[in-house]
């Protein structure tokens, strides 16, 4: 069984073959202009066994975040990304690049490719963004981080559980995320049996959701209707931050060559 509690934004606790997931920590209830919507962060978040990374924007990799969890909790992120994660305190990052695969706390972990700006900065150095490939058993949950619609997704499938950003942090989108539109034809390429929607209704700037509140809830009902005609197959969840779900894993005959 799969476990899923969405905490908000890009931050979900997936507990998976025995072991929680943590991703792209953001626990505080600011992030320089944007405020934190919905409940706070689930405490345990905490005590996860892994942490991933997918990339280095300040809404996904929140360094006084980061300073909250236990300093020896491994890590996997891109590799570039290490030494600013370490200045959290973080003893233990393993880097990978797309393609790469660890074991860690009895999951197999494979990044995977993300078409997204990897710059902390604009000026800054890039660190090759990823999304990972959770594995355990015939257990399989996709976490993207944030990336547009590439055709490399049809690989990734199928799977039990996919987690789809489908927004972001403001009233606009930039390049290189799903809108709900792509999200709803990614499901197509990840053939996932059960999809959650996250990405949304979390970070938002102070003040601006008295004058423009739609990105804050629209986004996932959006996808949520478009999916039903993309891909009507698909167990589309749509989750408040703060809300939890299960997944019965789907048994297969054989396991996929790398699962663990």
């Amino acid at each position: 069984m799969i476990e899923l509690a969405y905490v908000g934004h890009a931050t979900t606790l997936i507990r998976v073959g025995g072991a929680t997931v943590l991703t792209d920590p953001v626990l505080r209830s600011r992030i320089g202009p944007l405020r934190r919507h919905g409940p706070p962060a689930d405490p345990a978040a905490r005590d996860a066994d892994v942490v991933v990374i997918s990339h280095q924007h300040r809404d996904h990799l929140d360094l006084p975040s980061l300073a909250r969890l236990r300093p020896d909790t491994p890590f996997v992120a891109p590799k570039a990304a290490g030494p600013l994660i370490e200045r959290a305190g973080i003893e233990r990052v393993i880097g990978l690049s797309p393609g790469e695969s660890a074991r860690v706390a009895g999951l197999a972990i494979t990044a995977t490719e993300a078409v997204h700006d990897g710059r902390r900065d604009p000026w800054g150095k890039a660190a090759e963004p990823m999304g990972v490939l959770l594995e355990r058993g015939s257990e399989r949950v996709y976490f993207p981080g944030d990336t547009d619609l590439f055709e490399g997704m049809a690989a990734l499938g199928p799977l039990d559980l996919a987690l789809l950003p489908v927004w972001g942090w403001g009233p606009n989108l930039g390049s290189g995320h799903l809108d709900p539109a792509e999200a709803a034809r990614a499901l197509k390429l990840l053939r996932p049996r059960v999809a959650v929607p996250i990405h949304w209704g979390t970070l938002y700037p102070a003040g601006l959701s008295v004058l423009r509140p739609r990105p804050l809830s629209e986004p996932p009902r959006r996808f949520a209707e478009l999916a039903a005609r993309e891909a009507p197959d698909v167990d589309v969840r749509v989750l408040e931050p703060g809300e939890r779900t299960t997944v019965d894993a789907m048994m297969r005959a054989m396991p996929r060559p790398g699962a663990v």
